[in-house]
């Protein structure tokens, strides 16, 4: 079932899946089955890559099948995000590996790529009536040491992954922003043809999920 929460809702029709992903702090206790686990990162395979090189990795802890990973996750995260992804059934990190297999040089595209299969994998999720919350609030140097994590990978982000909960769960600063309405720049604030314009100023003002 689609999430209804603080659908986007934007100047241009865009696809319904995609108006619906949004970045919940609330979560359901239900687990996720483990075919929805494989599909949400089924899709992240589909995604463009330089090369071709794919060079996505990802480490997943479920609460209910792999609690060590879970934690040792959850460990990472700064306390203000513990607070509520504690309560996801799914926690997730995504990896860049920083060299091309082909050749062993650098892939300054490895991060990129690495967004985009996440990218695809949130909105895979939000068809299958989940979410995922991705964050930088993490320390990579405690990942590296939980999870031995080679010198040529980098953590990119970590991320919750389940099903909508009820906001009243949550605290009151945080279900507040839960419940405010998302807004987006218009077109015209990032959309350029023809020539980089001289804009007035940058607007850091709109709902960041």
């Amino acid at each position: 079932m689609a999430d209804s929460t603080n659908v986007l809702a934007l100047e241009t029709p865009i696809l319904p899946v995609l108006a619906q992903r949004r970045s919940p702090r609330a979560y359901s206790p239900q687990p996720v089955p483990p075919e929805a686990l494989r599909q949400v990162f089924a899709a992240a395979s589909s995604a463009a890559s330089c090369f071709g090189e794919q060079p996505w990795r990802y480490l997943v802890g479920a609460q209910a099948t792999s609690p060590e990973a879970f934690a040792g996750i959850l460990a990472s995260m700064g306390e203000f995000n513990q607070v509520w992804a504690k309560n996801a059934p799914v926690l997730g990190v995504s990896i860049a590996k920083l060299t091309f297999s082909h050749d062993g040089n650098p892939n300054a595209w490895a991060r990129h790529d690495v967004g985009q299969a996440t990218a695809t994998l949130a909105i895979q999720a939000t068809e299958l009536g989940l979410q995922v919350h991705q964050m930088a609030g993490f320390s990579p140097d405690k990942l590296r040491a939980a999870f031995s994590i080679p010198a040529d990978y980098e953590p990119v982000a970590v991320f919750t992954l389940g099903y909508p909960g009820d906001p009243a769960s949550l605290p009151d600063g945080l279900r507040e922003k839960e419940l405010a309405p998302r807004t987006r720049k218009p077109l015209a604030e990032f959309l350029f043809e023809g020539a980089w314009p001289g804009l007035a100023e940058e607007r850091y003002d709109q709902a960041p999920v």
